[in-house]
């Protein structure tokens, strides 16, 4: 029970640690300073351990990191946006 709780505990804290750079990219819309690779490895890495959350039945893991995808994927967006319209490198 207790690791339970630590578990949704952590899954909380880094979720929301992940919050503001996802709102700070959505209103300036200003990807200039984040690596496209780095951005790709992470949001694949996001979906992988959403993955391992549904096959361990761990809904602690399945749901921060489905939170924590949606954000990923929107600054990607942003940033593959940016790149094409040539605002940014």
């Amino acid at each position: 029970m207790i690791f339970t709780i630590i578990s949704y505990f952590a899954a909380t804290l880094t979720t929301i640690s992940f919050l503001p750079q996802a709102v700070k990219t959505v209103k300036t819309r200003d990807t200039s300073s984040i690596s496209l690779g780095m951005y790709v490895f992470f949001t694949i890495g996001v979906l992988l351990w959403m993955v391992y959350g549904f096959a361990t039945r761990q809904w602690s893991i399945v749901i921060s990191n489905a939170i924590t995808t949606v954000f990923a994927v929107v600054i990607l967006c942003f940033k593959i946006a940016g790149m094409r319209s040539g605002k940014d490198s």
